[in-house]
């Protein structure tokens, strides 16, 4: 009997050593916003730490806190060492990053995956030269999946748009929907609910993943299908420098082979893709909700304006050196792989 206690205790004690040798050696601060069931605090980050944990053997961990700061602050946030790592939206912070724009404009039919892997590459050939995240180490850079309409009202043809008014993600929907007619305005994204149930705008052009994830079934009963959508929300995780400096080199190279860069912008495209189907089901189960798809004659015209906002932005960013024309035909493309 003595034997086998003296057995257990030292098996306890090499389970709780080996417990000890597992800890992560080293705990990065994550800010995020968004309620804690949306899929960026719900899915994304969980992913991000698996991803962290697996690349450095457990050496690495990450604790997400959310509200630190508001979604305008996080690049902020993350520059004065406040947390680690953020999530950013690159239209929050107007003039700061004005390549994401052609991320966002209208029209990107391939999946999110594809276009967010499609977008680092980009990045990667044709933007980084321009230098826009100084200060910041980017980590990976995402889309959400396409814009579309949500209403009370039901919308199935292009023309119902003219003289509404439309909560709008950035600035190039913002310039396409008032080619259409339509007036944009700016809502935070926790704030869509209150906006549409208060008659404060007629429609709010956000991702199917919306339905669920602010309950616009209850308030946008709704949905006016277009491939490609009205565009797209271009998002980044970013890294404080230093942070990133102070980790050990190999845990830094592992980071930069095995999840910075495309992995991990296709991880969270891939996700995101996952939560729009979410929403889509979710549309679908709820009685009372209408899916109406675009006209293949309103898809014409459609094109042909969204084509309009892709050479003004073209225009635009080439002026700043930035070669426009060759990252919108990448991303045109991502669905092939290209």
């Amino acid at each position: 009997m003595r034997h086998i206690v003296v057995r257990a205790i030292l098996a306890g004690c090499l389970t709780l050593a080996t417990g000890l040798a597992g800890a992560a050696e080293y705990t990065l601060t994550i800010s995020s916003w968004n309620s804690p069931q949306h899929g960026i605090n719900a899915k994304m980050w969980p992913r991000f730490v698996e991803m962290i944990e697996e690349a450095t053997d457990g050496r690495v961990t990450a604790d997400l806190k959310i509200d630190l700061a508001a979604p305008t602050a996080q690049a902020d946030v993350v520059q004065d060492g406040v947390a680690d790592i953020a999530i950013i939206a690159q239209s929050y912070s107007p003039g700061r990053f004005p390549s994401a724009r052609l991320a966002e404009r209208p029209g990107y039919e391939a999946s999110t995956e594809e276009l967010s892997a499609a977008y680092w590459r980009g990045y990667d050939q044709y933007l980084r030269q321009a230098n826009e995240y100084r200060g910041l180490k980017l980590l990976a850079l995402h889309v959400n999946g396409p814009a579309l309409l949500h209403s009370a009202k039901p919308v199935t043809q292009l023309s119902d748009i003219s003289g509404m008014k439309l909560r709008i993600t950035d600035e190039a929907m913002g310039r396409f929907i008032n080619l259409l007619g339509a007036t944009g305005i700016n809502v935070p994204a926790p704030k869509v609910y209150e906006t549409l149930s208060s008659n404060a705008a007629d429609g709010v052009l956000m991702p199917m993943e919306t339905r669920v994830g602010f309950r616009l079934t209850e308030v946008a009963q709704n949905v006016y299908l277009v491939p490609g959508g009205f565009g797209r929300f271009s998002f980044a995780f970013v890294m404080n420098e230093e942070a990133f400096a102070d980790l050990p080199e190999d845990i830094r190279i592992a980071l930069d082979e095995k999840v910075f860069g495309e992995p991990l912008s296709r991880e969270l495209g891939r996700i995101w893709d996952e939560v729009d189907e979410i929403g889509h089901v979710g549309t679908l189960a709820t009685p009372g909700n209408a899916i109406n798809t675009i006209t293949a004659e309103d898809q014409a015209e459609f094109s042909r304006q969204a084509e309009v906002i892709t050479q003004a932005l073209i225009a635009e960013l080439n002026a700043d050196g930035i070669d426009a024309a060759a990252v919108v035909d990448l991303l045109r493309n991502a669905a092939a792989g290209n």
